[in-house]
């Protein structure tokens, strides 16, 4: 990935230098395995790895030799040892290393993200709970429905986050696992204690049944549930692009000191953040169809997923992670403007009442479609000349049916909001008053 989507952590466990310093752990396991085993002299397994080092440039220097990265990394560690080299690779196939190792980044991934997830999490409750009472007219649409409060909103966009941060958790789980069961996964020339063993060590789970590699439907699953978390914060950066249009100017991203947002126009406050979300999440749903296409594999194993993989797997991990961080400065920061809210709410004088008026007249007896007959009629003309719903009403004769008194209590946007304990409660927002 890019440098300019990158965060120095991430990018430090993607390197070079962290993938061949576990390569190097993954051999050094093994060779230790096999010195528990018996078949491995414990000091020649010990040699191994006090003498093992390697380097990347010597590394890339053998690979444009042998085009091979396994073998040119082998032969690195081979040069910086004596007779103790013979053990390195020994009853192992190439992936037997790449894979194993290959698990642990993305363990490593995973726990990187998952704190990135959880600093979020802790923004959009906070926001959330600020303004839980903090009324706004809802959208269908992009048309004025009935009454919400931006707190509501918000809760909606934190169960979503946790949901997908479960998600998360159980791809990353089911991708973080290992196999150092040979050529064809046959355990032919190795014993299945080795891998357990170094499975073990390293803190990654076993892959069952192998081929020569591991399953690739397991990192389809994690591409997808990464994909899914960004399109998930591409709902909320799209929600704030709207909210933040000039017409509507309810919310507004973050605007640092000395930020400019236009070249040519000295008053622009563009949603640069927001849309830069929704643009990144784009390129992470359209590696979920390479992540399938690797699935597919020739017999026991070809390398047409290698390729893809190297490109996928930490761009999508280090995207997600970059734009995670994102997200929580945006939420952390997002101004918030009671004042606009609250116009925004008058804009229709009172058009929002139609279903409670609806359901008003059918409770004394009118049917429903004469109720929404008359409602509708009411409304419309409410809305063609720009007058209050309620003096339409009253033209349509509506005090035939309900009295001033009752219009007055249909007219209260209080009656909206009457839930909003029982929403956060769900939400896992707040804790449910204690049983009397």
């Amino acid at each position: 990935m890019i440098e300019r989507y990158t965060r120095p952590e991430m990018a430090q466990l993607w390197s070079v230098q962290h993938k061949y310093e576990l390569w190097r752990e993954v051999e050094c396991l093994a060779v230790e395995a096999w010195a528990s085993l018996g078949v491995v002299p414990v000091e020649e397994a010990e040699a191994v790895r006090r003498n093992a080092h390697f380097t990347v440039a010597r590394v890339a220097a053998l690979e444009q030799e042998t085009h091979h990265d396994v073998v040119a990394f082998t032969r690195a560690l081979s040069e910086s040892m004596g007779a103790e080299r013979r053990w390195v690779h020994y009853g192992l196939t190439s992936n037997d290393v790449v894979d194993t190792a290959q698990a642990v980044l993305i363990k490593e991934s995973g726990a990187l993200i998952d704190t990135r997830l959880e600093a979020l999490l802790e923004a959009l409750r906070t926001l959330a709970l600020r303004h839980k009472q903090t009324v706004m007219i809802g959208r269908t649409h992009g048309v004025h429905a009935e009454p919400i409060t931006f707190g509501i909103k918000v809760a909606g966009w934190y169960t979503e986050l946790q949901r997908n941060r479960a998600r998360l958790q159980d791809a990353f789980a089911q991708a973080a696992v290992g196999k150092l069961s040979g050529a064809v996964g046959t355990f032919g020339n190795i014993d299945p204690r080795v891998e357990a063993y170094v499975c073990s060590h390293l803190g990654i789970g076993v892959e069952p049944v192998a081929t020569q590699v591991v399953a690739r439907d397991r990192h389809a699953q994690l591409i997808f549930a990464i994909a899914l978390t960004a399109t998930g914060l591409d709902r909320i950066a799209t929600e704030i692009r709207a909210l933040q249009k000039t017409e509507v100017r309810e919310v507004a991203e973050p605007f640092s000191s000395g930020q400019k947002g236009s070249s040519a126009m000295p008053h622009k406050r563009n949603p640069i953040q927001s849309e830069q979300v929704s643009g990144l999440a784009r390129v992470l749903r359209g590696f979920v169809l390479s992540a399938l296409e690797d699935v597919v594999l020739w017999h026991e194993r070809d390398i047409s997923h290698s390729s893809v993989e190297r490109v996928i797997l930490p761009d999508a991990t280090t995207l997600l992670h970059y734009l995670l961080g994102q997200m929580e400065q945006i939420v952390s920061g997002l101004e918030v403007s009671t004042q606009h809210m609250s116009k925004n709410l008058s804009l229709t004088q009172g058009l929002y009442h139609s279903e409670r008026v609806l359901l008003a007249l059918v409770d004394t007896g009118l049917s429903r479609e004469q109720a929404y007959d008359l409602v509708q009629k009411a409304a419309m003309t409410a809305w063609q000349q720009e007058r209050p719903f309620r003096e339409t009403l009253m033209e349509a004769g509506i005090e035939r049916f309900l009295s001033l008194d009752q219009l007055d209590a249909l007219f209260d946007p209080a009656v909206y909001l009457g839930h909003i304990d029982d929403l956060f409660q769900r939400a896992g927002l707040e804790s449910p008053p204690p049983a009397q």
